[in-house]
């Protein structure tokens, strides 16, 4: 995997016909961390990541840091393949390696996603919940150098959301890697964020930056400084100053 410093983007600026999505939209925060993008429904959280990926380029300014990246994405809805079982789904990803590492990796992500007894099941026969930690099993897997999450914990219920963070937050302390969150939960982006861009509605900037340096299976976001960041951002994100 190709070793990153920063991902920034420097006054970079996105319209689809009429509607400017980015209105010199810029930051900078080191590789190897987890970085949130929370903001309102529409504001361009979605358009930022396909620039990320090279399928929308800037109509301003520019990107750095992502040129040439293996880059693994996964999204509000699993995209399984239904005609592979679970072991097949990730080996699917993982072609470049041996058989044994592939076993290895499908081992490994499946007993930490509480999936390993499902792993000859095929996708039609898991809930919700678990398609999603099988699809996160995927993505962590594929080696890769950037890692994007679009959502992908929008539809669960607050328990079972409650879980998969706390199992993103150890898959990455095992095996960290640089990681773009797009989230609409505060909750979340606390929980897993090592820096939290705030983003404005349309068109997008930055509001503020929060850099948490808190260890990710350390946090309690009942004890101070956590209700303190919920509310600063709850407070921006609600327009008051």
């Amino acid at each position: 995997m190709i070793p990153l410093s920063y991902i920034s983007f420097n006054h970079v600026y996105k319209s689809f016909g009429q509607t400017r999505v980015l209105d010199d939209f810029s930051f900078s925060v080191p590789a190897g961390k987890i970085i949130c993008l929370i903001g309102p429904s529409g504001c361009g959280k979605t358009t930022i990541l396909n620039l990320l990926t090279g399928l929308e380029q800037p109509d301003r300014g520019s990107i750095s840091g992502t040129a040439n990246l293996r880059i693994s994405c996964v999204f509000q809805e699993p995209r399984l393949l239904p005609w592979k079982t679970v072991s097949e789904n990730i080996s699917f990803v993982l072609q470049d390696l041996t058989m044994s590492q592939q076993q290895e990796l499908i081992d490994l992500y499946l007993k930490n996603m509480s999936l390993y007894e499902y792993r000859n099941s095929y996708p039609k026969h898991l809930s919700g919940g678990m398609k999603q930690r099988l699809a996160l099993c995927r993505s962590f897997a594929f080696p890769h150098d950037l890692l994007l999450l679009d959502e992908p914990f929008k539809s669960l219920d607050v328990p079972l959301r409650m879980e998969l963070v706390q199992q993103v937050a150890g898959m990455w302390g095992e095996h960290p890697r640089t990681i773009v969150f797009v989230t609409h939960d505060i909750l979340d982006a606390l929980l897993l964020g090592h820096f939290i861009l705030v983003l404005s509605a349309k068109p997008t900037t930055t509001l503020d930056t929060l850099e948490i340096n808190i260890p990710l299976g350390e946090r309690d976001i009942a004890e101070e400084p956590f209700p303190a960041y919920y509310n600063h951002i709850l407070a921006l994100l609600e327009g008051v100053p």
